[in-house]
């Protein structure tokens, strides 16, 4: 992924803008919500990595973070809950509705950009395995994007360029489901006309391909699709 963007979802505003500041600093695009509805009618498809409070005004951070793992396009994108819920109990609740990490208040800004630079490499496919940023992985399926190869258990396997394209796409977005339209837009940004069923004749073709991995290229009715791993 060229850029991380991240969601701070933060009811402290000065709290707030000292996590945006610092992310930012560490590169990342950032954006801010100062309670979970503010952030709940934004298009939190669009980011990959949320940080969020709990004790916030009305609904705190566990019923949004419920409601978006209830929901197919939001359910694969991290979240790391910041709080001063401290306890056990907490932390564990935390988890169980599919946190990534738990922070307890107070932190070091410090420890939080540890924290999410961390859950970045875990959650997302890494480009820099073996210290080359060409390199795109998920187990024995790999991706050089210098010699635009793809591999499978260390046989090539030969792609078309879009094939590639969208493979790259969906393998640095995993647990991410992309609409039709969302696949055209980056896949096919300079054609004129292309049909929805392009999308899903190029789905078939590199699930067939890739073996195994194809299991994975997993298929939303009525959303899109996604890497699940």
């Amino acid at each position: 992924m060229d850029e991380y963007r991240i969601l701070v979802v933060e009811d402290e505003e000065t709290l707030c803008e000292a996590l945006q500041l610092n992310l930012e600093l560490e590169g990342y695009a950032v954006d801010v919500a100062n309670s979970a509805e503010e952030a709940l009618g934004m298009d939190i498809t669009r980011y990959s990595l949320i940080l969020l409070d709990v004790m916030m005004g009305e609904m705190n951070g566990f019923k949004m973070a419920r409601i978006l793992k209830g929901r197919p396009e939001t359910a694969g994108i991290p979240v790391i809950f910041c709080t001063a819920r401290d306890s056990e109990d907490d932390m564990v609740a935390g988890f169980n509705i599919g946190a990534d990490d738990y922070i307890s208040k107070p932190y070091s800004i410090r420890n939080v950009l540890v924290r999410v630079k961390a859950v970045l490499k875990r959650v997302y496919c890494s480009a820099d395995k073996g210290n080359d940023k060409n390199l795109m992985a998920y187990e024995g399926l790999s991706l050089d994007l210098s010699l635009k190869r793809c591999t499978v258990d260390g046989n090539e396997v030969r792609l078309t360029k879009k094939e590639f394209e969208l493979l790259c796409m969906l393998l640095t977005n995993r647990g991410r489901i992309f609409s039709r339209s969302e696949i055209l837009s980056k896949v096919w940004p300079s054609e004129v006309v292309v049909v929805d069923r392009v999308v899903d004749v190029n789905i078939t073709r590199l699930r067939s391909k890739v073996g195994r991995y194809g299991n994975h290229i997993v298929t939303r009715v009525g959303y899109g699709y996604g890497f699940k791993g």
